[in-house]
């Protein structure tokens, strides 16, 4: 068997074992982003979007859906792949047979990242297509969109990989989502525009890294957005080489893996 059948089989398997695991358990990885979501655009679309009646030229709900969907895919990303690893790393214990296998560390990350990459993306759909009840929000620029998801949903499975293979207790898990990305997702322009902020605000805006693929995301809807498409999609690549390189890192050295 050659080398690259063999380093496919690897990848294969770590992957169709997360993807298994979705779909198994879809009450609790695929469900609960469809029920926020139709809280939210019940809430801050209906309700709220008629009082404050349009932003940057548009409905407010419509404004509102690229981040809804943008949220959805975050959080799933990275959850998956922290949730998963950390799993594998201190119950199934099936991690230590991977690392002592010929699998190199490119195709670990490849098979937990791609898991993660496409519960972010199916659960962005799925959150797209709730949206439909409450709106029709135009596609300006369909590849942006697809590009957005994608790319999104890389980085932050890239880092829920960073998280599961660091954290020591499922407490390590929950605190990067509740004290790290809740704010930043808040904060990064899902329901305001930042010309809508004081001076002082837009330019701390400017250094939350999420501000930017809400924005990019929100181009391929819309048309428009706060910052520049092509500096939104500078930054994601940035992380995503960024938090590969720190992945290939901890699983070439052993830091987080050694119990």
């Amino acid at each position: 068997m050659s080398l690259k059948k063999k380093q496919f089989i690897s990848f294969y398997t770590i992957l169709r074992k997360g993807i298994v695991r979705i779909m198994r358990i879809w009450s609790q990885t695929l469900l609960p982003s469809v029920v926020t979501s139709v809280l939210y655009f019940a809430v801050f679309g209906n309700i709220l979007g008629s009082r404050i009646g349009e932003l940057n030229g548009v409905p407010y709900i419509l404004f509102v859906v690229p981040g809804l969907v943008m949220l959805a895919v975050i959080t799933n990303s990275f959850t998956d792949v922290a949730t998963t690893f950390f799993i594998s790393k201190f119950f199934s214990r099936n991690i230590d047979e991977i690392l002592v296998s010929p699998t190199p560390p490119w195709i670990i990350i490849a098979g937990f990242v791609a898991s993660g990459v496409a519960r972010g993306m199916l659960v962005g759909v799925l959150v797209l297509i709730v949206s439909l009840f409450f709106a029709l929000p135009a596609i300006a620029h369909p590849f942006v969109v697809f590009l957005f998801l994608f790319l999104s949903s890389l980085v932050f499975a890239l880092l829920g990989l960073v998280n599961g293979i660091y954290a020591k207790s499922f407490d390590g898990i929950s605190i990067i989502p509740t004290f790290v990305l809740t704010p930043l997702v808040y904060l990064g322009g899902v329901f305001y525009s930042i010309h809508s902020l004081p001076p002082l605000w837009q330019n701390v805006s400017l250094i939350n890294p999420i501000f930017y693929l809400i924005n990019g995301f929100r181009y391929g809807f819309l048309g428009t957005a706060d910052v520049s498409l092509f500096i939104c999609i500078l930054v994601l690549f940035s992380l995503a080489s960024i938090l590969l390189l720190v992945n290939l890192y901890f699983l070439r050295s052993g830091l987080g893996l050694r119990q």
